[in-house]
């Protein structure tokens, strides 16, 4: 049974044919196969389907034009390298439910923010654009939403674990055990200059298949305001007008 970071790797090694049955992997191995596992989740850490769940954290507005992002900031949650959805809560209200919830249109690039005219504008946010700096990011809603109106809520990919030890619990679905062993021991053998498996190769594929099957969530599509804009310079029916509506030069 593989439950720890230690059986996989072990596991991996004799799939690879670095080690024998019967075996004890040598601590180098162990070592050099644990950089090569935690350089495979990192990877797979940017990757939407290959995470298994979103996460939404939120705070209550505080006037400010940027909020900072990643562990211990405003928005305390592991730095992403992008923000899926958004939307903000209006909470100054006597709705029965507590408040209404309105998406935000996400701004993708820094030069499409950086065609905003008034940056400085307070007012009800319609879009957020995420600076992905290193090691924190920065949101800025705009237009920037007045102190203690508004919840802010961002939508980010779930953290994977961070196997740090060989007694590290795996603690991901079980769906994930194929692709984690065959990914690893391929590299493992390329790491070993040894010709990879073709059946592993065809194994590993097969199980990142499984988990994007598995964690597949397909949005409602929508068409960008700049594409179904009218001849005339209207906004067409369907379209989100938020973005366009007074935003840029």
């Amino acid at each position: 049974m593989i439950d720890t970071v230690g059986d996989l790797i072990t596991f991996a090694l004799r799939a690879s044919w670095v080690n024998g049955v019967g075996q004890t992997p040598l601590a180098e191995d162990m070592n050099d196969s644990l950089v090569l596992l935690r350089s495979l989740i990192g990877n797979w850490q940017r990757k939407r389907w290959l995470v298994p769940n979103l996460v939404t954290t939120s705070l209550v507005s505080t006037g400010a034009q940027t909020y900072s992002i990643g562990p211990g900031q405003n928005f305390n949650v592991a730095r992403p390298d992008k923000i899926e959805s958004a939307y903000f809560r209006i909470i100054n209200t006597v709705a029965p439910a507590g408040g209404v919830d309105m998406p935000l249109q996400i701004i993708q690039a820094r030069e499409d923010y950086n065609r905003i005219a008034l940056k400085s504008l307070v007012t009800i946010p319609t879009t957020l654009f995420y600076d992905s700096a290193w090691p924190t990011g920065t949101l800025y809603f705009w237009p920037i939403p007045p102190a203690n109106l508004y919840r802010l809520f961002v939508t980010t990919k779930s953290t994977l674990p961070d196997y740090l030890t060989m007694t590290t619990e795996i603690n991901l679905p079980p769906e994930y055990e194929q692709a984690l062993i065959y990914n690893l021991a391929v590299r493992i053998a390329m790491n070993y200059g040894l010709a990879a498996n073709p059946g592993h190769v065809a194994l590993a594929k097969e199980g990142m298949d499984t988990i994007r099957v598995a964690n597949a969530q397909i949005a409602t599509l929508k068409m960008p305001g700049d594409i179904m804009r009218r001849g005339t310079g209207g906004i067409a029916a369907g379209s989100d007008p938020g973005f366009q509506s007074g935003w840029s030069v």
